[in-house]
């Protein structure tokens, strides 16, 4: 018996990359967009929880990434 280990590692990537203001925020203090500035913001949490949606929607239904183990 394997298991499907895809959507767990695409999901746990994707969080750390995601995560608002580590690469990027959107929408930022001054700007649309800024880079490493490690702030956030409520309106921030929930752009980049949308976005962690869309993007993990589209790899795991539309793509089909799997990762057997075992």
């Amino acid at each position: 018996m394997s298991a499907d280990w895809g959507p767990v590692v695409v999901a746990v990537v994707m969080f750390i990359l995601l995560s608002p203001g580590l690469l990027f925020q959107i929408p930022a203090r001054t700007r649309v967009m800024e880079f490493g500035n490690m702030y956030t913001s409520g309106i921030s949490i929930l752009v980049h929880a949308i976005l962690f949606f869309c993007i993990y929607t589209i790899l795991i239904i539309a793509v089909g990434i799997h990762i057997h183990a075992g």
